[in-house]
C-alpha cells in the first residue's frame, strides 16, 4: 500500500501501534470510558474499509474497541495538507455508514436475521479528525451544517459531529505535559516548520531523557522510526536524523552526557567532518567532488556509529543510503 508522504508514513506507524493509539485517545479525547480501555482491547479493522476509498486512504484508521459490555468504533482521519479539507464531514459519514453496515452483516452471520429484531442496537462510532496543517481549520464539523435547506429538512439530515484535534490549539508545554511516548512525536510534528537544527534546540534534553526512562523496550524501535520520519520532514538530513533516532532506540549508557545531548553532539561532529572532508578533497579534485565525498564520509561515520549501537543492517542502509557490503567492511 503506497504512502503518500512522510507525515502519513509517520502517523501510519503511530496509529498502527495500539499503545500509541491509546495514548492519542487519552491525551486528546476526554471521554471517561476511554480510561478503561487497554491496548489489548483494540482491534484494527481499517483494511475492511480503506480499499473502498482512493483519497488519502493510507492516512485514515478505523479501530474497534472491544469493551466488556459493548464495543464501539473509532474513525480517525488524518489531515496533513496545507489547506483545510472541507470534505471531511462527508467522508466521515461514508465511513460511519460502512462501519454500521459491516456491523449488521456480522450480527446476521452470527445469528441470521438478528439485525431485523426490535432489540438490535448499533455500536457508537467516535469520529476524529486530526489536523496539523498551517491554516486555520474552518471546515464544518457537523454534516448538518454542510447541507442546503437544512432548516427546512432538519429532521431528515444526519447531525453527527466529528471531534477535531487541531495541533495548532496546543502549546509546546501542554504537549510535553502529556508525559508519554506520543508526546515527543507530536511535539516534533508541531515544531516541524522551525527547520533543521533549530527544531532540535526547541526540545529540552531533560524532557527527552525523562521520556527515555518511561519508554518500554519493545516500543523503542517504532518510536525511533517515527521520529526519523518527522525529523527528515523538518529539514534534518537522513543520516543526522538517523543518528538521533538510534540514540532513542538504544539504552546504553552514554557516559556523563545525556542521550539527547550526545546525539546532538554526534550530529554536529558529523557535519563538521563532512565540511572538513569536503574542503580537503575539494582543494585537490574540485569543490563539487569534495562536497560529495565529504557527504559520503559522513554517512560512513554515521553507519559505523549505528553499527556500534547494534542497529540492524536494514536500518543502517535506510538511514545512510550506503550498501550492505560497505557496512560489513566498517
Amino acid at each position: 500500500m503506497a504512502i503518500h508522504n512522510a507525515a502519513d508514513n509517520g502517523f501510519k506507524l503511530i496509529f498502527g501501534n495500539h499503545h500509541l493509539f491509546l495514548d492519542f485517545l487519552k491525551d486528546f479525547i476526554h471521554i471517561d470510558i476511554l480510561k478503561d480501555v487497554k491496548p489489548e482491547d483494540i482491534e484494527d479493522v481499517s483494511e475492511r474499509f480503506l480499499p473502498l476509498f482512493q483519497d488519502n486512504r493510507d492516512s485514515d484508521t478505523i479501530k474497534r474497541i472491544n469493551l466488556k459490555d459493548h464495543p464501539f468504533f473509532v474513525i480517525a482521519i488524518l489531515e496533513h495538507e496545507s489547506k483545510v479539507n472541507y470534505r471531511s464531514c462527508f467522508k466521515m459519514l461514508q465511513y460511519i455508514c460502512l462501519v454500521l453496515d459491516d456491523w449488521e452483516k456480522e450480527a446476521d452471520r452470527d445469528k441470521p436475521g438478528s439485525s431485523r429484531l426490535k432489540d438490535f442496537k448499533y455500536p457508537p462510532v467516535l469520529p476524529i479528525v486530526f489536523y496539523d496543517g498551517k491554516d486555520t481549520w474552518t471546515a464544518e464539523r457537523n454534516f448538518f451544517d454542510r447541507t442546503h435547506l437544512n432548516t427546512v429538512f432538519e429532521k431528515y439530515i444526519p447531525k453527527f459531529e466529528y471531534e477535531l484535534v487541531n495541533l495548532n490549539d496546543f502549546t509546546e508545554e501542554e504537549i510535553k505535559g502529556f508525559g508519554d511516548a506520543l508526546s515527543l512525536i507530536v511535539l516534533i510534528d508541531k515544531l516541524k516548520d522551525s527547520g533543521g537544527d533549530s527544531l532540535l534546540k526547541y526540545i529540552p534534553s531533560d524532557y527527552v531523557e525523562k521520556l527515555n526512562l518511561q519508554i518500554p523496550e519493545n516500543m523503542r524501535k517504532l518510536l525511533a522510526d517515527v521520529i526519523l520520519v518527522f525529523l527528515e520532514k523538518s529539514g534534518v538530513s537522513r543520516y543526522e536524523a538517523g543518528n538521533l533516532a538510534a540514540y532513542i532506540e538504544k539504552t546504553e549508557d552514554k557516559g556523563n552526557k545525556g542521550m539527547f545531548e550526545a546525539a546532538i553532539e554526534s550530529i554536529i561532529e558529523a557535519r563538521e567532518e563532512a565540511r572538513r572532508q569536503g574542503i580537503a578533497i575539494g582543494q585537490k579534485q574540485g569543490i563539487s567532488l569534495g562536497q560529495e565525498q565529504g557527504r559520503e564520509e559522513a554517512s560512513r561515520q554515521i553507519a559505523a556509529r549505528l553499527k556500534e549501537l547494534g542497529s540492524s543492517l536494514e536500518t543502517i542502509i535506510q538511514v545512510t543510503g550506503i550498501t550492505a557490503e560497505e557496512i560489513e567492511d566498517l
